[in-house]
């Protein structure tokens, strides 16, 4: 029981937030639950499709198609793969990241999966085809001829500042999942 509720005590010190913010504050208490209540409904709905589409990946993708192409040597196919996957994905961002898991199971290397996470956040198809017809093409071309090397330029220095060891345990944690 003990370590459930250390578990879970960020979370019960929001809920016991929320109650006294309701005390002080029915009308703002009853908002804040509402909006958390839409937004549980929101990845009710998302989640579940994200991981049957995981685990059709894991079993229908073979490790090595992976490896050869998202792994280790596979150089600009391997990121232009990334972020392709990224872009084309649909969801929110709390998607990328069991995909991410998957992937490091898989053999991806670290650079890929972090250019794939920043894909999927900053160059959604749909979200670019928004920019051309709202903001214009100068401006989603000019965003996107900034994010994409922005991207590919923090994963691969995040992969140089992050030690071997930090890469690898997080590989570890992806594993035992």
């Amino acid at each position: 029981m003990t370590a459930m509720v250390k578990r879970y005590s960020s979370f019960l010190l929001v809920l016991v937030m929320l109650g006294g913010i309701s005390l002080f504050n029915q009308e703002l208490g009853k908002g804040v639950f509402d909006i958390t209540i839409m937004q549980l409904k929101e990845m009710l709905l998302v989640i579940p499709p994200i991981f049957v589409l995981l685990g059709l990946l894991d079993v229908w993708v073979p490790k090595q198609t992976m490896v050869k192409f998202m792994g280790k040597g596979s150089g600009l196919k391997g990121i232009l793969l990334s972020l392709l996957i990224g872009s084309a994905a649909a969801g929110p961002l709390y998607g990328a990241f069991p995909v991410a898991a998957v992937f490091m199971k898989k053999g991806v290397t670290f650079p890929n999966i972090l250019i794939f996470i920043g894909a999927w956040s900053t160059t959604k198809i749909p979200m670019i085809l928004f920019e051309f017809s709202a903001l214009g093409a100068p401006f989603a071309l000019t965003r996107l001829l900034i994010d994409i090397p922005g991207i590919i330029i923090i994963a691969f220095l995040l992969q140089k500042l992050m030690g071997r060891d930090e890469i690898e345990a997080i590989y570890e944690k992806a594993r035992a999942q």
